[in-house]
């Protein structure tokens, strides 16, 4: 049962999924992980064009990527994706990179949920066909942290406004681009010169076309914190480990 979870196939790191320094970006990695997760979906016939029909779509709650070595491009990949936590409302999906050598590369950990389309409200999972139990071992528990420092800590670095372009299936600003809109705080130089160890996003609202966005971040140490708004919504925070 385990086995029939898991969803592995190799992949290309073509030039689509590179940064500045060649190899697979963050922001990239985040959409790659957004593949691994609708095909283990669309596997499982779980995924959003199945539940679009029963009147359900998933969103994404929370992130958390921890990169131990990043393919270069051309490289080939080995990722295996399975769910490994059902809460009833909501669950848990880990994805692991494996290089060709089976040396690991990063673990990533998504927490879904899914919501009603006319309401907007949490569904439990028990009205769908998703897996209740018998999960396959988690590589990466469900340990996100807690951002709750006030905005008074943070400072305003840019805005950045919606455009058609950034937006996803649902019509709304595809959770990529959260992350996309973080590293901008930083320079390209300081992007070439530093790794990125580990990255944890927490989606916290939705935001559509033509709103306009204000990034904020705040440094701990070897930490920085990103926080997102539209106005006075706290639309994502995002803790990024250097």
């Amino acid at each position: 049962m385990e086995e029939d979870m898991i969803y592995t196939r190799k992949r290309s790191i073509s030039s689509a999924y590179v940064d500045w320094s060649v190899k697979l970006g963050v922001a990239q990695a985040q959409l790659m992980l957004q593949d691994c997760m609708t095909e283990c979906f669309g596997k499982l016939k779980c995924d959003n064009i199945s539940f679009m029909k029963l009147g359900y779509f998933w969103v994404m709650t929370k992130s958390k990527i921890k990169v131990f070595k990043r393919p270069g491009w051309n490289d080939t990949v080995e990722t295996s994706t399975f769910p490994v936590k059902n809460s009833g409302l909501r669950t848990c999906v880990n994805t692991v990179f494996k290089d060709m050598n089976g040396e690991l590369l990063l673990v990533a950990n998504q927490e879904m949920c899914l919501l009603d389309i006319e309401k907007h409200r949490p569904v439990p999972l028990s009205k769908v066909p998703y897996p209740a139990g018998d999960f396959p071992d988690a590589v990466l528990a469900d340990d996100f942290e807690k951002i709750n420092y006030p905005d008074s800590d943070y400072t305003e670095v840019y805005e950045q406004v919606i455009r058609s372009s950034n937006l996803d299936m649902l019509h709304h600003l595809n959770n990529t681009e959260y992350v996309k809109f973080a590293l901008n705080v930083f320079p390209e130089k300081f992007l070439l010169e530093h790794e990125i160890d580990e990255i944890e996003v927490h989606f916290k609202a939705e935001s559509k076309e033509n709103q306009t966005l204000k990034i904020l971040r705040k440094d701990v140490g070897n930490t920085v914190y990103i926080r997102i708004k539209e106005g006075e919504r706290c639309v994502a925070d995002l803790k990024l480990v250097l």
